[in-house]
């Protein structure tokens, strides 16, 4: 079974989101192969870009999504237009305890943060979220995911915080590393999450990504 901060990895990137799509169809593939419920959430267009991406690395997507193995979908979990931190996890701790009780051995979620959170661009509850999000991940082994976030989108205090909420750093589809900025909640404080030592680790990884 995979450690922990291996199931709560971000994805930092710049740049056009397709360029990531072969990367998550093949981690996506692999969770398919270990029985697992897998999630995909993004906009129709990235969708229909990960149906494709999918077909081109083995994956029967037709039969998947039949069989429920496979979710696409562009769902927002919106109260009248904010992000909803508990309707998010609370939807997520439905959709694990239905892929365990349909047999899968676990449910593996992967969703764009500026699509997550909605047009309104309100990310006032994104450090919250995945706080709460490490701690139910914590306690449910049986799940796992991706939090992507595109740097030239996201405010750059969301993708500070963010940042500091993940224990790994999702690098390629056969690499992750240990987040070395990760803040456990009881450590964090605004003037960690605000260091120019984080803007500088994120051009970092935005700059190694460019050369994947």
């Amino acid at each position: 079974m995979e450690q922990h901060c291996d199931r709560h990895r971000c994805m930092i990137y710049e740049g056009a989101p397709s360029r990531q799509l072969p990367a998550l169809a093949a981690v996506t593939r692999d969770k398919l192969r270990e029985n697992q419920r897998c999630l995909y959430l993004n906009s129709p267009a990235m969708v229909a870009g990960m149906r494709s991406y999918l077909a081109a690395c083995g994956v029967d997507v037709a039969e998947e999504m039949a069989r429920s193995s496979l979710i696409l979908t562009s769902e927002q979990n919106l109260v009248d237009g904010h992000f909803d931190a508990q309707r998010m996890l609370d939807s997520l701790k439905s959709a694990l305890n239905l892929a365990l009780s349909d047999g899968y051995s676990g449910l593996w979620a992967t969703g764009d943060m500026t699509w997550e959170f909605g047009p309104r661009n309100d990310f006032s509850q994104l450090l919250e979220y995945e706080w709460r999000l490490e701690e139910f991940l914590r306690s449910n082994p049986e799940m796992g995911g991706i939090c992507q976030y595109r740097a030239d989108i996201l405010p750059r205090a969301a993708m500070r915080r963010g940042l500091t909420a993940h224990g790994s750093i999702f690098v390629s589809e056969t690499l992750s590393v240990l987040n070395p900025q990760y803040l456990r909640p009881e450590r964090f404080t605004r003037e960690a999450a605000d260091s120019f030592h984080l803007d500088h680790f994120i051009n970092k990884l935005i700059a190694q990504e460019a050369l994947n």
